[in-house]
């Protein structure tokens, strides 16, 4: 790798870092480390109606406890709306107003995107209905034989997608007004330098739609990594919809067996250690032996 290492943790404030959470910030960190790299945080409370009071600190509270230092300032979405607005107006072309409502949609969708969301049918592709007004930006994708997106995923290996028969035109802006994930995480990592992008498998499917986005707005694509994620005993995504539990030592002790249970989880082996200090000496340099193992 000859270009500086630029990685990130970016946690939305819905609720207290839970073990799924905490698996993705650690590794995140460790592979920033391991590339004697920087590790930036980001704070995506751009849907702020979901948003906690108070949950975007504790998150930042706890990393410090942790021993999860931040390289830089923490930047938060809520912050950067004129960002993505400039962003918007640059690809105008590639966009249109969408007047469905999420019924509509659902009646008359393709099918689900693999994340879960209905894939639009391109209803108001070719413009708005009479006496229909915008209520959400959608970016028009490649019709298909050109919608083809692949990428290697440094643990998933190679992934593909049909961008037009996966996902159909997506949402830039949503009708409640706030911009949507897609366009803020792509911004704001071309904005951050960040030219590495370690998460959960659960926005592994989302990165196709960020690629093509990139593409259009003429940024870098990062290299990514997804983790896999920390399931329930019903085999459910840990989150606060599931009941996860956040994240709470009281001591350093605790601190130590809640890293320590996380890097099991990535597949570390570490002895056992009783400070944080001896705890990232012996995490790192095991996170880089995982990846020549896997390279």
């Amino acid at each position: 790798m000859n270009e500086p290492y630029i990685g990130r943790f970016a946690p939305s404030p819905t609720g207290p870092l839970h073990a799924g959470s905490l698996v993705a910030a650690l590794a995140s960190y460790l592979d920033a480390r391991a590339h004697h790299g920087t590790w930036l945080v980001r704070i995506e409370d751009i849907d702020e109606g979901r948003a906690v009071p108070g949950a975007a600190e504790g998150i930042l509270a706890l990393l410090e406890q942790l021993g999860m230092h931040a390289d830089g300032e923490i930047v938060w979405q809520s912050r950067r709306k004129a960002l993505y607005q400039a962003a918007a107006e640059r690809i105008a072309l590639h966009t249109y107003p969408c007047g469905c409502n999420r019924r509509e949609i659902a009646d008359s969708r393709l099918g689900f995107a693999p994340d879960g969301a209905a894939i639009y049918p391109g209803t108001c592709r070719h413009g708005l209905a009479e006496g229909r007004s915008m209520r959400s930006l959608r970016l028009r994708v490649p019709d298909p034989g050109f919608d083809v997106i692949s990428f290697q995923d440094r643990f998933a290996g190679e992934v593909t997608q049909r961008l037009s028969g996966e996902s159909g035109d997506f949402v830039l802006k949503r009708a409640d007004g706030f911009w949507a994930y897609q366009l803020a995480v792509v911004v704001d990592d071309a904005e951050q330098g960040v030219t590495d992008v370690v998460r959960g498998a659960d926005l592994l499917d989302s990165t196709p739609r960020q690629i093509f986005l990139q593409r259009v707005l003429d940024v870098p694509t990062p290299r990514y990594l997804h983790v896999p994620v920390v399931r329930n005993e019903l085999g459910e995504k840990l989150s606060k919809q599931t009941g996860a539990l956040a994240v709470a030592p009281g001591d350093e002790q605790a601190a130590v067996a809640a890293l320590s249970d996380a890097t099991r989880f990535l597949g570390l082996q570490l002895a056992p250690v009783e400070s944080l200090d001896a705890f990232w000496r012996a995490a790192v340099p095991a996170w880089a032996n995982l990846l020549r193992e896997r390279a």
